[in-house]
């Protein structure tokens, strides 16, 4: 154990990568045994009274494939063998497999768990399948997960984790739901008549007779995930991490946050008070006391307005938590909602334009069509950066999702077709020129609120390798954004009317008294 910490520590999560291999790599450290004439490993078996002192220690350090622990059926309740493997999903974490058999009734069990820890913010995917490819991604679904499969009307409550994939998952739930049919034929028709539409609609899903449809994944502790594909468009594929309400970190044992104490950090700062009814001075820190989303505790949000040289007002604003250290920068755009969005092309030809200041904003989708590289609105979150910081920051993120922790040689895990490997491992040789400067290629950006910006260095002329265009939002772009619902011309406070109305009724209502 001293010497896997002794210097250059592994990034987060590496620390588990002696026990938490991929499947492909333990069965290949079994081979290895198995040829070098070693007993095999693969179970956590007791040695035998015969074996020599010393073949036992090298036995009992042997790491084991799978590990069996004597535990109580509840079957039958004699004891039953549960086995336990420990490996890592490519895209995206630790897991813990477990299968229970007991040799006594046969019962059998099996189920996942995340060896993670909970996520800093929950999070929601959602994916749009289309054609009978789609059935076969990969799910897991933890035991914190709500599914939802949206055009069919169901929605399944937090329970056994799952490790399957789309297909599986709802043909899963529709075993449960044929479950005492015919008793409820006979008791309850009504009820059997309602279940029994919905296990027929589901059977023509999985038949591939009700293209497209929907399905929705929501977990508080951000333990579950649907797999993407590279080809994924805009639309198909989605994961949104949002801040947990202070119920569900109650839920999962996180406590409540109802501390009232003032953090240390606000102390002799200007804070949300001292400039409520004062405007904000640009360039100065304004600390002010919030809730952490990862853990509902008091912690600290510092906040600072940057004025952009031709562009607007930005306000950069940054959240630290003592407690449990949640870490988050954001960058928010000011002023009115234009009339119309706006689109950037920029065309990137050499180091010079790497180091271009650009602002993407959270309403901004990104995308590089020569890299193959498209983001959608709010991954990122706002971000203010240089063009190859704004690359890396994309490269990164994707690698360790799809790659094993630490595997700069792209061989990915077992589980990751031999195709996929080759595919992703050219978007990132390509992604990996991009940033060093030796391909050039073109950025676009789509803000339907024209709040993002990329640096002109030839002001105040044009930069002829920077094309700005306005466009008229789309119907969808104005619900997602909440502007078909926002009123803003003949508004009425009718909240004030009916007080003012009510208040003259009682004074009509003295006077007559």
């Amino acid at each position: 154990m001293a010497s896997n910490s002794q210097k250059n520590p592994r990034p987060d999560g590496a620390a588990f990568d002696d026990f938490f291999e991929s499947l492909g790599k333990k069965a290949e450290h079994l081979t290895i045994d198995e040829r070098n004439g070693k007993k095999d490993p693969a179970t956590n078996h007791t040695a035998s009274l015969d074996t020599a002192p010393n073949e036992q220690e090298d036995e009992e350090n042997e790491p084991k494939i799978v590990d069996e622990i004597e535990s109580l059926c509840m079957n039958c309740h004699e004891n039953g063998i549960t086995r336990l493997l420990l490996t890592r999903i490519p895209f995206f974490r630790e897991i813990i497999i477990m299968s229970f058999f007991c040799p006594h009734c046969n019962f059998k069990n099996s189920e996942i768990q995340s060896a993670g820890e909970i996520q800093q913010k929950g999070s929601r995917y959602e994916l749009r399948l289309t054609d009978q490819a789609d059935f076969a991604r990969q799910v897991v679904k933890s035991d914190t997960c709500i599914v939802k499969f949206i055009e069919l009307g169901i929605e399944v409550p937090a329970g056994r984790g799952q490790l399957t994939n789309m297909e599986g998952l709802l043909s899963m739930i529709l075993e449960d739901l044929e479950l005492q049919q015919p008793e409820r034929k006979e008791q309850i028709p009504e009820v059997w008549a309602k279940i029994e539409e919905v296990v027929t609609k589901g059977r023509k899903m999985i038949a591939g007779e009700s293209f497209p449809f929907r399905v929705d994944l929501d977990d508080p502790a951000g333990n579950s995930w649907i797999e993407p594909d590279q080809k994924d468009g805009v639309g198909k594929w989605s994961k949104v991490d949002y801040a947990r309400t202070p119920e569900q970190n109650e839920a999962l044992g996180l406590g409540a946050g109802d501390e009232e104490e003032t953090p240390a950090g606000t102390i002799g700062q200007p804070t949300a008070a001292t400039f409520e009814e004062d405007d904000i001075i640009p360039n100065e820190v304004y600390s002010f006391p919030a809730t952490c989303p990862g853990c509902t505790k008091s912690c600290v949000t510092h906040m600072k307005m940057v004025e952009i040289p031709h562009f607007k007002q930005v306000v950069i604003m940054s959240t630290v938590c003592d407690h449990c250290g949640y870490r988050s920068n954001e960058v928010k755009t000011g002023g009115e909602v234009p009339e119309k969005g706006k689109k950037i092309t920029l065309k990137v030809e050499g180091p010079t334009d790497l180091a271009r200041d650009i602002l993407k904003s959270e309403s901004c989708a990104l995308e590089c069509p020569e890299l193959n590289l498209s983001v959608n609105p709010g991954t990122l979150g706002g971000r203010f950066t240089t063009v190859e910081g704004l690359l890396t920051q994309v490269r990164d993120d994707l690698h360790q999702q799809i790659f094993d922790v630490g595997d700069d040689s792209g061989a990915g895990g077992d589980s990751l077709p031999s195709e996929a490997k080759q595919t992703w491992k050219s978007f990132f040789d390509g992604l990996n020129e991009a940033i060093k400067g030796e391909r050039k290629f073109t950025v676009v950006l789509k803000d339907p609120l024209a709040s993002s910006y990329v640096q002109n260095l030839y002001l105040p002329d044009s930069d002829p390798q920077i094309e700005t265009e306005e466009y008229e939002r789309t119907a969808e772009e104005e619900e997602d954004l909440g502007l078909s619902d926002m009123k803003t011309e003949g508004y009425v406070d009718e909240v004030g009317i009916e007080k003012r109305r009510l208040e003259e009724e009682k004074i009509t209502e003295e006077s007559n008294g």
